[in-house]
């Protein structure tokens, strides 16, 4: 280990193993370390199910109702890919791909008034759903048009909206659109978690609503993907990628001591021995100094032997109850996968509720979401505190990545990926960096 690194990452969540694998494949000297025996760090999937019962402290071994508990992969924190998203991008441009399978999953809904409803995103979608009068059906027509349309660099395409000034307040008043049409078109296709998005220019949303309507054209069912065997399969697919260019990985490895010279990072002190580095990438846990807490996130896992109810029976979905509807700040997800997608034995399912802390009794800020997934088999309750750095790492290159935010989906971890790369080489981030080279060592380009 007494080596000389360019980078060395700590922890291997998600955030870390891309930009290892990526600063390996630009042809940097990775050194990659994980305090735990796993893969993953906050973001692995815990299998067998007894490790997770475990983990919670729960006092119950398993009921024999669960099935093997080698059957399970659960995911502690959940999340979708969005099929035309970043995290997709990714994984095409590295051919992480070549290492998962994934599957659409079947259906994205909006809470309204008690109930869950099929998000509408396409016009033939948005003419036959119940959450609008036939007027109002009309109108939002016209918006998904008009967004369907819309191109930054063709002012033809603006209807007199200017995508820098305008802002989204004023756009939705221009299509005349109603207060439960603004929350779903806000929450669930441009996947806001606070209202705080309606006062700035709304490029940001327009983009966001085309991201989401190009990704459900990809599959049709919904615009969201999930990896078999679960999320835990995402980290390990860029290690490998890491590893495939040189990368050294070390899980099991106890981190002494950052070591420091005038103010900058030189090396790593592990069991006695020092690998030295010109920069260090690492998750919060790492460096409790450099962070600050900036709220908490509460995520429970709940197990179930039954689909989600007025879901048409789908094996996976997203249900999104915007704030508004509950008289909060930010919204509440339902995230929910099942033994289809081999992360459970069979006929079970797993839901997964989070959002973002907002009271002092969070188990019943989201007892909304509970209530659509009785009757639940075993709940498995975690508040977590969510971290970002304290600076920006230029003077002492030590680059933290931020917890993982409430989102049920990838792209706020894909921009800390994208801010983090920006940091560390000082040039803006390009999916075309991530391209593996023609000749792979170790002959994978044969496969």
């Amino acid at each position: 280990m007494d080596e000389e690194y360019d980078v060395i990452v700590l922890g291997t969540g998600l955030t870390e193993c891309i930009l290892s694998g990526i600063m390996s494949v630009n042809g940097k000297k990775v050194l990659h370390m994980d305090r735990n025996p796993y893969y993953g760090g906050e973001s692995s999937s815990i299998t067998p199910l007894e490790e997770l019962y475990k983990r919670f402290n729960l006092p119950d071994s398993q009921p024999e109702s669960m099935g093997r508990g080698r059957d399970w992969n659960v995911d502690l924190i959940p999340k979708f890919l969005m099929a035309n998203g970043q995290l997709v991008k990714m994984l095409l441009y590295t051919e992480v791909t070549r290492y998962l399978d994934f599957k659409v999953v079947e259906g994205s809904f909006v809470y309204k008034g008690g109930k869950i409803y099929k998000v509408p995103s396409t016009e033939t979608e948005a003419l036959g759903s119940n959450l609008m009068g036939m007027f109002e059906k009309r109108r939002f027509r016209k918006f998904l048009v008009f967004v369907a349309n819309f191109d930054e660099n063709d002012p033809k395409t603006f209807e007199g909206v200017d995508p820098k000034t305008t802002t989204m307040r004023d756009v939705y008043k221009k299509f005349d659109l109603g207060q439960d049409v603004i929350d779903f078109t806000g929450h669930a296709l441009a996947l806001y978690r606070t209202d705080d998005y309606l006062d700035v220019p709304c490029l940001d949303t327009i983009n966001r609503i085309k991201l989401y309507s190009e990704s459900l054209a990809r599959y049709g069912k919904s615009p969201y993907l999930y990896p078999l065997y679960g999320l835990g399969e995402l980290p390990q697919g860029f290690a490998r990628l890491s590893a495939i260019y040189g990368g050294t990985y070390m899980l099991n490895k106890p981190v002494d001591e950052i070591v420091v010279e005038g103010g900058k990072v030189v090396g790593v002190k592990s069991e006695g021995e020092v690998a030295r580095c010109k920069q260090l990438i690492c998750d919060p846990s790492y460096i409790p100094d450099r962070v600050r807490k900036a709220g908490q996130v509460i995520r429970v896992i709940c197990i179930l032997s039954h689909p989600i109810k007025n879901t048409n029976d789908a094996n996976s979905c997203q249900i999104i109850i915007p704030q508004n509807q509950v008289n909060r700040n930010s919204d509440i997800y339902v995230c929910m996968i099942s033994y289809a997608h081999n992360v459970a034995a069979q006929g079970k399912y797993i839901a997964i509720v989070s959002t973002t802390v907002e009271t002092s009794e969070p188990e019943t800020e989201i007892e909304p979401a509970l209530e659509l997934l009785e009757p639940i088999d075993q709940k498995f309750v975690a508040i977590s505190d969510l971290y970002e750095p304290t600076d920006d790492g230029t003077e002492s290159q030590v680059f933290a990545s931020r917890s993982y935010d409430a989102t049920t989906h990838f792209e706020t971890t894909c921009n800390d990926i994208k801010d983090i790369y920006k940091r560390m080489t000082g040039s803006d981030f390009d999916f075309e960096n991530m391209k593996r080279k023609q000749n792979d060592v170790f002959g994978e380009d044969e496969q």
